[in-house]
Order: C-alpha cells, then structure tokens, then sequence
C-alpha cells in the first residue's frame, strides 16, 4: 500500500536541503499531500463558511484572508476537517515521523493551509 499510495502524490520542488526533521517532513511528506488535497480542503472550508452562514463571497479581500486565518485557528471543528485530511494521507512511516514532531508539525500544517486557501481564495 505504501508505494501507490505516496506515488499518486505530486512532486513539489524545495529548495535547498532540510535541516530539521520537521522541515524534512514538511518538504517530503507535508507539501505533496496539501498539493493533492488543495481542492478539497477548499471545498471544505467554503461548505463550512456556508454551513457557519459567514458571507464570505462578498468580503473585500484583506477581510477574507482575516477569516480565513481565523476560522483555521478558531474554529476546532474546521481545523481537526482540515488536519484529518491531511493526515489521512499518510504511510504509516510518515505517521511515525509526525508523531516525533506533532506539535511543529500541527503548526506547519495549519500554516500551510491558511496560506494555499488565502492564495486559492482571494
């Protein structure tokens, strides 16, 4: 299972080498799965502005990117949607290596999604 499933994933390029294990793990493991999740994590936050009944569409584009960050870093339902999304797609190695770094690892991923949906989505 391991090989097909890290094999659907997109190949991002990174500049220059890693010199932690959480900035390892973000290049190899974090950044090609938000790249094939990116239509659905913004799917899932747009259904979740809807469902919050929060009129997104018609913010100006600096309250957007407001929301965004906040609804990621606020809202527990949204953001455990979002993470479990992410780490779904995870081998079970790759779990492991998450599980050393959860807390920076959390952090990277939270960050990363705010960023692809404020670029998405504004």
């Amino acid at each position: 299972m391991t090989p097909s499933r890290t094999s659907i994933r997109p190949k991002v390029a990174t500049a220059g080498t890693a010199t932690s294990i959480a900035e390892q793990f973000q290049n190899e493991t974090l950044r090609p799965v938000l790249k094939m999740q990116h239509e659905l994590l913004s799917a899932v936050f747009l259904h979740m502005m809807d469902k919050r009944k929060v009129p997104f569409s018609g913010m100006k584009p600096e309250d957007k990117a407001r929301q965004i960050a906040h609804s990621v870093s606020k809202d527990k339902r949204l953001r455990f949607q979002l993470l479990g999304l992410v780490i779904g797609q995870f081998t079970l190695e790759e779990y492991q290596t998450f599980l050393g770094v959860e807390g920076e690892a959390v952090r990277r991923i939270a960050a990363m999604i705010v960023q692809r949906l404020q670029d998405a989505l504004i």
